[in-house]
């Protein structure tokens, strides 16, 4: 753990009381955190992120009991998979209680829940006593980031304070996964796959329905673009890769003139000149891979690149890279297959 002053956490909290937002550290990514039951709070984060309000937010708790009070609908699914999975990487979607504001759920009657799993968010959330709202602390369509120093570069204009609780354990959003009675479904991949949920589900003898007709818009980030870092990046599949950057140029120069300036209200990044090519590589190990991938990003494009190129690889494939290849597919201007 980074140094960080005694009185943090009680800075953190009177920022909370005041109706600001502030940078929180997760295992995940870093959240821009605001309290639940202040609407000027909520409208902050939205504000600060330049988030569209059609994208709901995730609510952070510290107890499973006080999750269950978010909530109209808790269940032995959410039940065992709490237990199992919490805290950590896993975001439970269910009926949202009335004290849950629309704001929070873009509308829907559903909301996102999860108990994080880093020590100083834990301990906040537990001293503040109220849940906190909190998508990814970066601009709308942006890169995640995985760092307080992140943070801090991402809203410089702003007054923001940030927990700093040193580089995030997982380095990817968490799983987002439906409840809705006996109905579970994936909306978005994390570290916790399908076949753990699964898994432990059958152990315990819960009976769930695995549903694959997924409805996106009840989970946050869903869009088709989001996590895009400062410079174009262009994802090749291993059947389609260039052998040196005069490929690549060749390749892809009229796609690129084809694409739209904007999908979703993400602006689409498209390279100025193809003077210099970066090719990233990433480890092997798929829980590496995901911690490296939004500080490559960032890094990568901090050296002013005209383009970012990844080439995905024989051996990105299966459930361990699924959400690894989700993150750099959306983070990507274009994708070839």
């Amino acid at each position: 753990m980074p140094n960080q002053p005694s009185n943090a956490i009680e800075q953190a909290i009177n920022t909370l009381k005041k109706g600001s937002v502030i940078g929180l550290p997760t295992e995940t990514v870093y959240g821009l955190a605001g309290d639940i039951d202040n609407p000027e709070a909520i409208r902050s984060i939205f504000r600060i992120k330049n988030r569209p309000f059609f994208d709901p937010l995730i609510v952070h708790s510290f107890s499973i009991a006080e999750a269950r009070k978010l909530t109209t609908a808790w269940n032995p699914i959410a039940e065992v998979l709490a237990n199992r999975f919490w805290p950590g990487p896993l975001t439970l979607v269910m009926p949202k209680a009335d004290r849950i504001s629309d704001l929070i759920t873009s509308g829907l009657q559903t909301v996102g829940i999860r108990i994080p799993r880093h020590p100083m968010a834990i301990e906040l959330l537990r001293k503040y006593g109220i849940p906190l709202a909190a998508p990814s602390a970066n601009k709308f369509g942006k890169t995640s980031p995985t760092t307080a120093e992140h943070v801090r570069t991402e809203f410089i204009n702003e007054e923001l304070f940030v927990l700093d609780g040193g580089s995030c354990e997982v380095g990817l959003e968490s799983t987002v996964l439906s409840v809705i009675g006996k109905k579970i479904q994936i909306l978005r991949t994390g570290q916790i796959s399908e076949t753990d949920i699964k898994n432990e589900l059958t152990l315990n003898r819960v009976e769930f329905l695995m549903d694959l007709m997924i409805d996106k818009k009840l989970a946050p980030g869903h869009m088709k673009h989001h996590y895009m870092p400062e410079v174009p990046l262009i994802t090749f599949s291993a059947s389609n890769v260039p052998k040196a950057a005069e490929d690549v140029v060749n390749a892809v120069k009229a796609r690129f003139n084809q694409l739209p300036d904007e999908i979703e209200s993400v602006k689409i990044l498209k390279p100025q000149k193809w003077e210099k090519i970066r090719f990233l590589s990433f480890s092997k190990e798929p829980s590496l891979a995901a911690r490296e991938l939004y500080s490559l990003l960032r890094s990568e494009a901090e050296k002013k690149p005209d383009l970012l190129v990844f080439q995905k690889e024989i051996y990105h494939q299966g459930e361990q890279w699924e959400s690894f290849l989700d993150r750099i597919q959306k983070a990507s201007s274009l994708v070839i297959d």
